[in-house]
């Protein structure tokens, strides 16, 4: 029989709870299981007026509708509020009935920069610590990455810029007779203008510069917990990063890291070295040593850690001489480079003596690379997670949680939607494993309580 419905009429009352309209497996109803923000108001209690002006929209409130926004993966502000005026999982989720008015989408914005960005790295922070106390986090072994995040911008805003400085003859009559004539200096570089935060990079050859932020990311391995997160400019290294985003992990977790593993991008002597005071095995391949057909390459000079000198293949001994940033040059004697009976093949026909340059932590550097080379079993397996959980934790956030491309302009903007996304990713983990230990829990008992139901299936299935 063909059934019939009278779509236009409307119920003037809702005979349940708003709950119960939401479905039991929704994002939202597992998170909001485990979320638990009732510090949040006494927190920031501090950047409001305690006697003049309107009441504010409660920090809760704004905050689970931005995190809401972040499970569905709106990161705009009037997208997000046009949604929640016809999702009654956001409303529910958020605090609102049906019938209360829902804020304005600029509320959000003023409350994200009256907050914000340290507010919101410490909002993170709590989330690292809720995952921590329900025992998903061990921080022994952490995964290190950086990933570009491609700024609002068009392409119509990045301009040329030239480099001026005023002249130095000129610059004690700045004052009296105001700036004194320009002298261009260094090669012309491109700017974004609209979001000079924002500079140009790229993720891989072969591909066009874009503007760009890096986000730096630091994943556990046991639970992929993002257990630290920090966003620099596009073309910032993200190897010069490591050792300050070493210190933030233990901070944010208050455990010792004891291996770390990382790409080719974090493979610099100074981070070897800095892992192995620290005690920290490193699981970072060093980079490749690209050898020249022309000369004896430096590879082949052997460094004497202990006495601090090196020797060339001749035998013949490098003496540390002046030091240049990070680096050392090792220089040897015209005389021995002279009588030497590799001079043709090791010394260029411009020079009179071998110069050899050396980072610093270059022991710790060979050290990596005769570990590398054996290649044991643990570090294999390391590496090979490395790249699906680290990796697969920033395509999950740019798929699912729009973080491939900012929502806002400006470093602390981007930074306040990191912090958001993270914080988001650590709330799914966190409600799905504790939705399977309650599980767990509960599985003795129901056998009790309905064995023969297991009983009949299982027999059923060994049929």
């Amino acid at each position: 029989m063909l059934g019939d419905k009278d779509r236009w009429q409307e119920d003037l009352f809702v005979a349940c709870p708003l709950r119960e309209l939401v479905p039991e497996d929704h994002v939202l109803k597992q998170v909001d299981k485990i979320l638990d923000l009732s510090w949040l108001a006494d927190d920031v209690r501090e950047l409001y007026c305690a006697d003049n002006g309107r009441p504010s929209i409660a920090p809760e409130a704004a905050l689970r509708l931005m995190l809401a926004g972040f499970f569905q993966g709106i990161v705009h502000d009037r997208e997000l509020m046009r949604e929640a005026q016809v999702n009654l999982a956001i409303r529910w989720f958020a605090g609102y009935r049906l019938d209360e008015k829902l804020p304005d989408h600029s509320s959000l914005t003023r409350i994200r920069q009256r907050w914000g960005q340290e507010r919101f790295k410490k909002i993170f922070c709590r989330s690292v610590s809720d995952c921590m106390r329900a025992g998903l986090v061990n921080a022994e072994t952490v995964h290190v990455d950086a990933t570009l995040i491609r700024a609002d911008v068009s392409w119509d805003s990045v301009a040329l810029v030239h480099a001026a400085r005023v002249a130095e003859q000129d610059a004690e009559d700045t004052e009296s007779s105001g700036p004194g004539p320009t002298s261009w200096t260094g090669q012309p570089k491109k700017r974004c203008t609209t979001d000079p935060d924002a500079t140009l990079a790229t993720g891989r050859k072969g591909r066009p510069l874009e503007p760009t932020y890096k986000q730096h990311t630091a994943v556990e391995e046991r639970s992929g917990v993002i257990v630290d997160v920090a966003v620099t400019t596009g073309e910032a290294s993200e190897g010069t990063q490591l050792l300050a985003q070493l210190d933030r992990i233990e901070s944010n977790t208050g455990k010792r890291v004891r291996t770390l593993t990382a790409d080719t991008g974090y493979a610099h002597s100074a981070n070897y070295a800095g892992l192995e005071a620290r005690g920290v095995e490193a699981i970072i391949p060093p980079q490749r040593v690209h050898v020249r057909a022309a000369r004896i390459p430096s590879r082949r000079f052997k460094y004497d850690e202990r006495n601090g000198i090196v020797r060339c293949p001749a035998g013949n001994v490098l003496r540390p001489g002046k030091r240049n940033g990070n680096k050392v040059t090792y220089r040897s004697t015209s005389r021995a480079c002279s009588a030497c009976r590799l001079h043709d093949a090791c010394i260029p026909p411009t020079a009179k003596v071998r110069l050899v340059a050396l980072m610093d932590g270059y022991p710790a550097l060979l050290r990596a690379r005769r570990r590398h080379a054996r290649k044991d079993e643990q570090w294999q397996m390391l590496a090979k997670r490395h790249h699906w959980r680290v990796e697969g934790i920033h395509g999950q956030a740019k798929e699912q949680h729009g973080l491939g491309r900012a929502a806002r302009r400006g470093l602390a903007n981007v930074a306040i939607q990191v912090y958001l996304t993270a914080m988001a990713m650590n709330l799914k983990r966190l409600a799905k494993a504790l939705s399977e230990t309650t599980w767990k829990l509960l599985w003795p008992s129901c056998m009790t309580r309905n064995g023969y139901v297991f009983i009949f299936h299982a027999k059923m299935m060994a049929v």
